[in-house]
């Protein structure tokens, strides 16, 4: 039998698939591309914005036209956000939200030898413990990615997810360093550690993002990064431990959202520029030369033009190493969403283009501090044009010319040139 997924959304999502294609194989099915013929379907949806509920809704139904006698499975974000409206998605067999991926094959058996519909969506309970899952790697990969934290208690206006995810769950430190040292026997030299709010970890448990830190440096993989952070993580305290984890990159997703103060209040984030830009500055100080990576929304409601010149002055002023760069997309069910100032699509699309350009001379301005000097490159594929491409610890994705299969292997390269989608060198 196979079975064919889809997820939509973020590296939390992509662990989670992982553990439910860890499910299905143990239970002998084979796992194949979404496009293929297939007796089980899974859709593990996103509910960022209404754009992604209605992704997962049409592939979902793409996928059961397809394959119209196949068990469906809808699961995720979308379904915990809005289990009525999940429901009531007739090409959904089994309709279940963001727990229990490990038990994904008794659902599917179940559903199989019953020829049932089954919705299986539980509420969140207070001070539960983080879902025990370990992923064994993604096939063909050379970054693993590695769930330490669920959850999440910020309510930003612009955000359901709280309402998805639940508190925050942190998944223990010994836990960590088992997982990724079964990732590095397995032959992984990289691991991402990731969550729906990173930053909190350990609060549950009494435990610190820097203890999680430690106990992945412990696993003995040669790269460690870490997902997005609130500057507000960035602490003195935080800088002088994980400064001291040899395999921790020098590469640091800072999540701004917004450069202006009067924007980022509207947005109910706890910090304004000034903390980031101190946060910015303590990572400098202790890894030098370091990748500095972020998010901002443009054209949130009321965000007026000075507004957003202050965004584009401080985004500048940081100097970031890439920024991705998002139109606000309005999302029922959250307080940005009945905001006053709407922006408007046209003036959004400005803003992106905008911002975009400014952030591509700040990241090219930063990898051209490296030309003329050697890096360590992980190489992960190679391109259609014939060329290896791989990133440094920064970051930075860097290209070389050569025979070698070198999928998988960590190498030195002399960095000699700047192009537009990165540095080009020789091993």
């Amino acid at each position: 039998m196979k079975a064919a997924f889809y997820t939509l959304g973020c590296k939390v999502n992509q662990y989670e698939t992982q553990i439910m294609e860890q499910s299905l194989r143990d239970a002998g099915f084979q796992i194949v591309p979404p496009d293929d013929t297939a007796d089980v379907l899974v859709v593990n949806s996103c509910t960022v914005t209404s754009e992604s509920d209605r992704k997962t809704r049409q592939m979902l139904r793409k996928m059961k036209k397809r394959n119209p006698d196949a068990v469906a499975v809808l699961c995720g974000c979308y379904v915990q956000a809005s289990p009525e409206k999940a429901g009531a998605i007739a090409e959904a067999d089994i309709v279940t939200g963001v727990r229990d991926r490990s038990g994904i094959a008794a659902l599917v058996l179940r559903s199989m030898q019953e020829k049932g519909r089954f919705t299986n969506v539980s509420t969140f309970e207070k001070e539960e413990p983080f879902e025990p899952m370990r992923a064994r790697g993604l096939d063909g990969h050379t970054r693993a990615f590695v769930k330490i934290e669920d959850g999440c208690q910020n309510f930003c206006t612009y955000c359901i997810i709280p309402f998805s995810r639940g508190p925050v769950r942190s998944k223990p430190t010994k836990e960590i360093t088992e997982e990724l040292t079964a990732l590095r026997q397995q032959g992984y030299a990289e691991a991402v550690l990731v969550g729906i709010n990173l930053s909190a970890y350990g609060g549950d448990i009494n435990s610190t993002l820097a203890d999680a830190v430690e106990a992945a440096d412990r696993a003995g993989l040669a790269r460690i990064r870490l997902g997005s952070l609130s500057p507000l993580a960035i602490t003195d305290a935080f800088i002088a431990r994980a400064a001291r984890c040899s395999s921790l990159c020098p590469h640091f997703h800072l999540s701004l959202q917004s450069g202006c103060a009067d924007t980022l209040a509207r947005m109910n984030r706890r910090y304004d520029p000034e903390d980031f830009a101190n946060a910015v500055e303590k990572l400098r100080a202790a890894f030098p030369d370091c990748g500095i990576t972020t998010d901002v929304i443009v054209g949130f409601p009321g965000e007026t033009d000075t507004e957003f010149s202050e965004s584009m002055d401080f985004a500048e002023q940081i100097g970031f190493s890439q920024v991705h760069v998002f139109p606000y997309s309005k999302r029922d069910g959250t307080r940005a969403a009945a905001m006053d100032g709407q922006i408007s699509k046209a003036v959004k699309e400005n803003r992106v283009h905008a911002l975009s350009a400014l952030c591509a001379q700040t990241q090219h301005a930063f990898w051209r501090r490296f030309v003329g000097r050697r890096l360590p490159v992980l190489f992960e594929q190679r391109t259609q044009s014939g060329l290896w491409e791989g990133f440094t610890p920064q970051y930075i994705p860097v290209y070389v010319r050569t025979e070698q299969n070198l999928h998988g292997i960590l190498r030195d390269v002399h960095i000699e040139e700047v192009q537009p989608t990165g540095c080009f060198g020789r091993l």
